[in-house]
C-alpha cells in the first residue's frame, strides 16, 4: 500500500533533519584538528560543486540574473551570518546546546513575518513565541553559574538562519531550490576564508579529517535535497513539525560520539522550545485554513 503524500513528506523531512544533524557532528569532529574557517570554506567548496552538478543536470543557469537582486543579497548575507556563527557554535560548544537553541529559528521566523511582512499573528501564536524564547533563556541561563558566553554564537547563528528563511519568502520565484542551495554554499567559501584570516594558518588535514569534511558536505547536500522534496510533498502544516527530529538525532549523536550529557535545564528548555514551536505551527496552520 503506497504511503500518503503527508507520510512521504514526513519521512523526507525526518531524513533531512537527520542529515543535518550528521553534518553537524562531522563538522564538530573535524574542527577539533582543522581550523573552523578552513572547514567552512572546504564545506562550501564541496557543496558548491555538488549543486553545480545538480543545476547542470536540471538544465538550470548557474548564474541567474535574479541572483543580483536585493532579496538575494539579504538572503546571502543572513546565510553567511547563520553558517559562520552556527559552525563556530558547534565547534566550540556542546552540540546538544547549539542544536537546542537552533530549534527556536521557526519562532523567530514567525516573529519576523509579523514585524517585517506584516502577517497577522494570533494571541495563541504570540504566547507560543514568548514561551519559546523563555525556553531559549532556560538553555542559556544568562547571569547564572551555568551560563556560557560562547552559547551566544548559537543565538547569532539561529538568528542568521531565521533571517535566511524569512528572506527566502521574498526571493525571486524564478530561482529553484537547487539554485538557492548553490548560492548558499558558494557564499560559505569567502566566509570561511575571512574566519581563517583571523585563525592559524591552514593545515593539511589527515585522511580521517578530510573524510569527515567530505562526509559533512555529502550529508549537508543530501539533507538540503531531502528538505526540498519534503516541503513539496504533502501538507506543509503536517510535514513542518518533523523539523524538530533534528534535535533528537543531534542529542543522540552528541551522547554517543562526544560524551555529552545535557543537564536538566537544557533538556527542559529544549522541550519548551519544541513544544512552543509545535503550537506556533499549529496555530498558523489553523489561521491559514480559516483564511
Amino acid at each position: 500500500m503506497p504511503l500518503s503524500p503527508n507520510a512521504q513528506g514526513a519521512l523526507w523531512m525526518t531524513a533531512s533533519m537527520a542529515g543535518f544533524a550528521v553534518e553537524d557532528a562531522f563538522i564538530k569532529s573535524a574542527a577539533g584538528a582543522v581550523p573552523v574557517g578552513q572547514v567552512l570554506a572546504t564545506f562550501g567548496l564541496i557543496g558548491t560543486a555538488i549543486f553545480v552538478v545538480l543545476c547542470l543536470r536540471r538544465g538550470e543557469r548557474l548564474i541567474h540574473p535574479a541572483l543580483f537582486s536585493r532579496p538575494m543579497a539579504v538572503r546571502c548575507g543572513f546565510e553567511m551570518v547563520g553558517r559562520v556563527f552556527y559552525t563556530l557554535a558547534i565547534a566550540l560548544t556542546p552540540l546538544s546546546t547549539a542544536s537546542a537553541i537552533l530549534q527556536a529559528a521557526p519562532l523567530v521566523v514567525a516573529l519576523g513575518a509579523m514585524t517585517v511582512l506584516r502577517e497577522p499573528v494570533s494571541p495563541a501564536r504570540w504566547l507560543a513565541i514568548v514561551v519559546g524564547f523563555a525556553g531559549v533563556l532556560l538553555v542559556l541561563r544568562p547571569g547564572l553559574a551555568g551560563f556560557d558566553m560562547l552559547a551566544i554564537l548559537s543565538v547569532l547563528g539561529m538568528i542568521g538562519f531565521a533571517g535566511r528563511d524569512l528572506a527566502t519568502r521574498a526571493a525571486p520565484q524564478v530561482l529553484s531550490h537547487v539554485q538557492l542551495s548553490l548560492y548558499g554554499c558558494a557564499i560559505l567559501i569567502p566566509a570561511g576564508l575571512v574566519i581563517l584570516a583571523f585563525q592559524t594558518a591552514p593545515v593539511v588535514p589527515s585522511g580521517t579529517d578530510a573524510l569527515r569534511i567530505l562526509a559533512a558536505s555529502l550529508a549537508g547536500a543530501s539533507a538540503y535535497y531531502a528538505l526540498t522534496i519534503a516541503m513539496r510533498t504533502g501538507d506543509v502544516g503536517v510535514v513542518a513539525p518533523f523539523r524538530y527530529t533534528r534535535l533528537v538525532v543531534a542529542m543522540i549523536l552528541a551522547a554517543l560520539f562526544f560524551g555529552e550529557r545535557p543537564d536538566t535545564a537544557t533538556l527542559a528548555g529544549s522541550a519548551i522550545i519544541v513544544g512552543a514551536g509545535l503550537i506556533a505551527l499549529a496555530t498558523g496552520r489553523r489561521r491559514r485554513v480559516r483564511g
